[in-house]
């Protein structure tokens, strides 16, 4: 068992709560920061590492990667226990503190801040069965790597902000791309949607995928069988690769295991970040409010604002406000 007790310890190590620890440690708390991945950077690391994000303030554009890297760095002028490839398993409130139980050891903190995005996530994959081969080189639901799609025949499954976006960027790399939708109406930011409307992505709607075989003529490209909405029509496109961007199913379990209150899969908060547990908080994707907006400007606003009350709750005594101007000397 680690003998240090900790002011605060944030559970989760993507763009909210690695914003949230470098905060807290401005604050002069004693931070530690635990990821159940080997490393940090949560979603935008994992899941489109090179895809480009426009809600950061001060940034018109940056990928997943460079921002993961300007927090990585930003971490390196404070002091942050990092505790990496650490799964939180149990959360005990014992004698004014939270022991927080892992893979690895115990964890002793005085408040806990939730930042685990949607949780242990995973995607919403195509409902029929098809060869897994095919996921080897033609089908996939991540973007790895986007030299894989350059130059190549390409359909992006989905209506979603991500969907569209992606459809977007990889029209600029890929030989041809289009974008299939069940609906005429995308899910998605109206400018990405008018930037698509404005590009040669051929827009594939209302259609749903029925079947994804290999092609019969050549087995490095797939047939992928699309049926109108409400129709009989049918046809088939030839792709070299298909991404599937169905969104994403997150597994809340734990969260009930810990008796935190939920909505759904999220966690209900106050408009200080505070749980129903005592000092207790959540931010980022797994937080919920009236009128949230699930994006990452509004988890950064959010690590400040948990830190602050639990500073409050913590040391009530102490001069909580400095302006961030004043912490540096």
């Amino acid at each position: 068992m680690n003998d240090k007790t900790y002011d605060i310890a944030i559970i989760g190590g993507g763009p909210a709560g690695m914003f949230a620890a470098y905060y807290a440690s401005l604050r002069k708390l004693n931070v530690a920061l635990i990821e159940s991945l080997p490393n940090l950077g949560g979603q935008p690391q994992t899941l489109y590492a090179q895809k480009e994000i426009y809600d950061v303030a001060g940034l018109p554009k940056v990928s997943g990667t460079e921002l993961v890297d300007q927090l990585t760095n930003q971490l390196s002028f404070i002091s942050v226990d990092e505790y990496l490839g650490t799964s939180v398993t149990d959360i005990e409130h014992t004698d004014d503190v939270w022991k927080i139980s892992t893979n690895k050891e115990e964890i002793v903190t005085k408040a806990i801040i939730i930042a685990i995005g949607n949780g242990a996530f995973k995607p919403r994959k195509l409902t029929f069965d098809y060869d897994p081969a095919i996921e080897d080189n033609n089908l996939s639901y991540f973007v790895n790597d986007l030299n894989d799609f350059k130059n190549k025949d390409v359909a992006v499954a989905g209506g979603g902000d991500s969907a569209v976006d992606w459809a977007i960027h990889l029209n600029e790399i890929a030989n041809n791309t289009s974008i299939i939708h069940r609906r005429n109406k995308y899910r998605a930011m109206e400018s990405s949607v008018d930037t698509l409307n404005a590009s040669s992505v051929e827009q594939l709607n209302p259609y749903i995928i029925k079947d994804v075989t290999f092609n019969d003529l050549d087995d490095s490209k797939i047939d992928v069988l699309l049926k109108k909405i409400k129709s009989d029509d049918e046809k088939t496109i030839t792709i070299d690769k298909l991404l599937v961007n169905y969104g994403f199913i997150s597994d809340s379990k734990i969260l009930r295991d810990w008796n935190l209150e939920l909505e759904g899969p999220f966690i209900k908060v106050t408009q200080q970040m505070e749980t129903n547990l005592p000092n207790v908080f959540a931010i980022g994707d797994i937080a919920t409010y009236p009128g949230k907006l699930q994006l990452i400007a509004t988890a950064f606003a959010e690590g400040p604002m948990a830190v602050t009350r639990a500073l409050r709750n913590l040391y009530p005594d102490k001069d909580y406000f400095e302006h961030s101007t004043s912490m540096f000397k």
